[in-house]
C-alpha cells in the first residue's frame, strides 16, 4: 500500500475547519486532476479524476464511503475503484493548539489490485504522497482564503 500524509497549521478554528471538510461538496473539487463528482448520499459519493502516474494517463472513477464522521476531529473514508482495480482509504484530522490554531493531517492508502498491481504500485509509491500533500495544502488554502474574505 503507498502512504501519504501530510501536516500543516492553520490560523483557523478547529470548527471551521470541521464546517470544510464534513462537506464533500467543499473538497472534492480540490482533489489535484478533478473532472466531477456526484453525491450519492452523506456517506458516499463518486469521483472521477485524471490521474498522471508517470507516462500513463487516467481518467479514474472512485467511490469514496464515508466510515467515520467524529466531530470535529476526524473524517475517515475508503476508496475503491469503479473502473480500474483500486482500493485505499483516508481521512482528515484537525487538531486544536493551545494559540487559537489548528494542526490538520491529510493521509491516503492507494493499492492497485488485480494483474496490473505490481506494474503500478511502484508508482504510487510517489504519486499517493504527492496527491496527499497537493489535497491538504488545497484544503488548508481554501479555509484560508475563505477567513480572509
Amino acid at each position: 500500500m503507498s502512504t501519504g500524509t501530510y501536516v500543516t497549521e492553520l490560523e483557523a478554528p478547529i470548527n471551521e475547519i470541521w464546517d470544510f471538510v464534513s462537506d464533500m461538496d467543499k473538497w472534492a473539487p480540490l482533489v489535484p486532476g478533478y473532472i466531477a463528482h456526484e453525491i450519492i448520499n452523506d456517506k458516499q459519493s463518486t469521483w472521477v479524476f485524471k490521474g498522471d502516474i508517470g507516462i500513463i494517463q487516467k481518467t479514474v472513477k472512485l467511490q469514496i464511503d464515508i466510515t467515520e464522521w467524529k466531530e470535529p476531529n476526524r473524517i475517515s473514508f475508503n476508496l475503491t475503484g469503479l473502473n480500474e482495480n483500486f482500493k485505499g482509504n483516508g481521512y482528515f484530522e484537525a487538531e486544536a493548539n493551545l494559540d487559537s490554531t489548528t494542526k490538520m493531517t491529510g493521509n491516503l492508502d492507494i493499492t492497485a489490485k488485480g494483474m496490473m498491481g505490481p506494474l503500478i504500485n511502484p508508482i504510487l509509491k510517489n504519486f499517493v504522497p504527492k496527491t496527499a500533500q497537493e489535497l491538504t495544502k488545497a484544503v488548508a488554502n481554501k479555509i484560508h482564503h475563505m477567513q480572509t474574505v
